[in-house]
């Protein structure tokens, strides 16, 4: 009778355990055949995409030779466009970040004793220094 036991209770551990193995073994395969994990994009440079744009363009497309030309103006007066937003609106946060902040650093002093002020402005010095030779190396890594 305990071998029967036992034996019922292999087999069923058996198939649990196959069952498992079956459902891993198709989950990966559907997995993999209905959504392939996404390549990573590759970081191209402008020109990188400027040269590639244009060789599909004009292999697609047939561009002649001036449409070539005009093509690549258009792209690099698009690329000039975007460029002097992105440098707009970063000054603008670059602005508004500092306005914040000057907010923060007066709310602060409200709080703070006449005492404890000048500590607060050598404690501000001190993180304004360290942020700037931060910058300053981030600067010549990225030369």
């Amino acid at each position: 009778m305990a071998s029967t036991k036992l034996s019922a209770f292999l087999s069923l551990l058996l198939v649990f355990a196959s069952g498992i193995v079956v459902g891993g073994v198709g989950y990966r395969v559907y997995n993999t055949k209905v959504s392939p994990p996404p390549r990573p994009q590759e970081k191209r440079s402008p020109e990188e995409f400027l040269k590639r744009a244009i060789s599909e363009m004009t292999r697609e497309v047939h561009l002649d030779d001036a449409q070539v030309a005009q093509l690549k103006q258009i792209y690099q007066d698009t690329f000039a466009a975007f460029d002097q937003k992105r440098a707009e609106h970063n000054a603008k946060l670059k602005a508004e970040g500092q306005a914040i902040h000057d907010q923060q650093v007066e709310k602060i002093k409200a709080i703070l004793r006449p005492d404890q002020i000048p500590l607060y402005e050598a404690l501000r010095a001190r993180h304004d220094a360290e942020r700037a030779a931060r910058h300053k190396g981030d600067i010549r890594k990225d030369q």
